[in-house]
């Protein structure tokens, strides 16, 4: 069975910083796409951030471009998402995402919709 395990959501204040971590098994880390969504009881699903070892390429959502930065450190099998100047709107539960097939970078705006999920953490952004 395929594990993401995040890690890293927490409690900050408007304009504060957290960086989430997934750490992923080799299957899912070597696939093509990883991603972060987050999920809110008002914005059900949300997709934050891809990347893909493709090209290589990143997608943000404009809700976060410029505030959040997706990375990968290929000797950890480890995915990042660095949220600078965090805002009240980006409280949600944040959830790590990978997929291995072909065609998954046309799904770079809904990482939700990847074949991998993972549990989610937490991250409360207090005004």
């Amino acid at each position: 069975q395929v594990q993401l395990v995040e890690s890293g959501g927490g409690s900050v204040q408007a304009g504060g910083s957290l960086r989430l971590s997934c750490a992923a098994d080799e299957y899912a880390y070597n696939g093509r796409c990883m991603g972060w969504f987050r999920r809110t009881p008002v914005k059900e699903r949300e997709g934050v951030a891809s990347i893909t070892t493709d090209i290589p390429d990143t997608y943000y959502a404009d809700s976060v471009k410029g505030r959040f930065t997706i990375s990968r450190d290929d000797a950890k099998n480890m995915l990042y998402l660095q949220m600078n100047n965090l805002k009240p709107e980006d409280t949600a539960m944040y959830f790590c995402a990978a997929d291995v097939r072909d065609y998954c970078w046309v799904m770079r705006g809904a990482p939700y919709n990847y074949e991998y999920l993972g549990q989610g953490t937490q991250v409360t952004v207090s005004s």
